[in-house]
């Protein structure tokens, strides 16, 4: 079929394994489900707008119908330049919105006020040391779990993103992959604070296995840690005994982590840079609801600059 050539031709020499594997598995269970054997050129656009509301209608997330548009889109954008069809169904289609939630809510951070108790009790946990390194780089979780002890510079204080480690779902095993974008590979400045807890890490490290590990996270035979198994036996615990919302996920340690640095005033351009953002837009667009308060102290500095009076 031509979602096949598709996902052949077009997506798998230009993407990663696992953005692969996620348009295969969005096709499968939704798509070719609701759109049958049908000709792409036969396909309609009332016919697209009605698979995402059956969708809908089954329980399926707004953001998931959102994704299965995004790949579609792209797979018909694709037959316009092969020439499989001359008009796009999919310029009709609206996407579904999901206009009941605000952007906080969307996003889970954990709760500003709560940082520094969730940092504490997490230097509790056998991980802490990588939920701390999380909170304070903004890090996504396949970058931290791939780090190298060759990717950190105690000198300089930086450590270097330079891949992702990603778990094949097929088969087992592990690779390491090129970051999300170009973007994603950056370096990231470290506080103090951040760098003894790396020079103990390292050290406890060379104490277990006699010397230090190429990884600077592992499992306690040398195995690399994947964020599934970091997720379910080490950071669900964690909130669930902190009593925090256990919808929350590793990435919303991230969230947090720009969150806070956008609410302490850093220029949106430095954020996107240390999170690896493609633009400074995406940033923006991601953590719109720290603007609003951004634009108050905005208004407080024009009220000193322009209308103090001594």
């Amino acid at each position: 079929s031509f979602l096949d050539k598709w996902l052949k031709d077009a997506v798998k020499p230009r993407v990663r394994d696992v953005t692969y594997h996620n348009y295969s598995e969005l096709m499968t269970n939704y798509v070719r489900e609701g759109l049958g054997t049908k000709l792409i050129s036969k396909v309609t656009t009332l016919e697209i707008q009605a698979l995402y509301s059956a969708l809908l209608e089954r329980g399926l997330a707004v953001v998931t119908v959102q994704k299965v548009h995004t790949v579609l889109g792209s797979a018909y954008k694709q037959a316009v330049k092969w020439g499989f069809i001359g008009i796009n169904p999919m310029d009709g289609v609206e996407v579904p919105r999901d206009r009941g939630k605000t952007r906080e809510e969307k996003i889970k951070i954990i709760p500003l006020d709560r940082v520094p108790e969730f940092l504490e009790a997490a230097y509790c946990t056998p991980r802490g040391v990588i939920f701390a390194l999380a909170l304070g780089t903004g890090m996504r979780p396949g970058e931290y779990l791939a780090l190298k002890w060759e990717d950190v510079d105690f000198e300089k204080k930086l450590v270097r993103i330079q891949r992702t480690i990603y778990r094949h779902r097929k088969g087992g095993g592990w690779s390491f992959q090129a970051p999300k974008t170009k973007g994603s590979v950056r370096s990231i400045s470290l506080p103090d604070e951040l760098l003894e807890d790396l020079e103990r890490h390292r050290a406890e490290q060379i104490r277990l296995f006699g010397e230090p590990q190429e990884l600077i996270f592992t499992s306690r035979n040398g195995e690399p840690l994947f964020s599934a198994n970091l997720r379910r036996r080490h950071f669900k615990p964690l909130i669930r005994e902190l009593g925090m919302d256990e919808s929350l996920t590793l990435y919303s340690i991230r969230h947090c982590h720009a969150t806070l640095l956008l609410s302490a005033g850093v220029h949106p351009k430095l954020v996107a840079e240390r999170l690896g953002h493609r633009s400074v837009k995406m940033t923006l667009d991601v953590y719109s609801h720290v603007v609003p308060s951004m634009q108050s102290e905005v208004a407080g500095h024009v009220s000193n600059l322009l209308f103090r009076r001594d």
